[in-house]
């Protein structure tokens, strides 16, 4: 089995709705996001997924979510932009992206802050 994975990074703003505490105010974060992909076989030039095509792959998708206000993207209308869901929403869209017959998304790590993060993966 192989795995790679992949860093970077997005900022925005979010609240969380419902919440009892400074967490239901407007705030940013700088949310750190690792990606790992995994599978058995590799393509013809040895690789599992090209780092520049998952790179691209992972920007084009946060472009959506860097800078804006979480709750007003559609993916987060009805629930709270918490770190959890936004795992795995990137797991979600990544995986529709990415999955092929010889690799998956195997999870996706996200950082709130420094010292405080998420993982999502699927049972599969």
């Amino acid at each position: 089995m192989f795995e790679i994975s992949i860093k970077t990074h997005f900022s925005a703003a979010h609240h969380l709705a419902g919440y009892d505490g400074p967490c239901a105010n407007v705030h940013g974060h700088n949310w750190e996001i690792t990606v790992f992909v995994r599978g058995r076989s590799l393509d013809k030039l040895g690789m599992l997924v090209d780092f520049g095509v998952l790179k691209q792959t992972v920007n084009r998708i946060l472009d959506e979510l860097d800078h804006a206000d979480l709750n007003a993207i559609p993916a987060f209308r009805k629930i709270n932009p918490t770190s959890e869901n936004i795992a795995k929403h990137l797991y979600d869209s990544l995986t529709n992206e990415l999955k092929t017959g010889r690799r998956a998304i195997a999870r996706v790590v996200v950082a709130e802050t420094p010292g405080n993060s998420v993982a999502y993966w699927d049972k599969n």
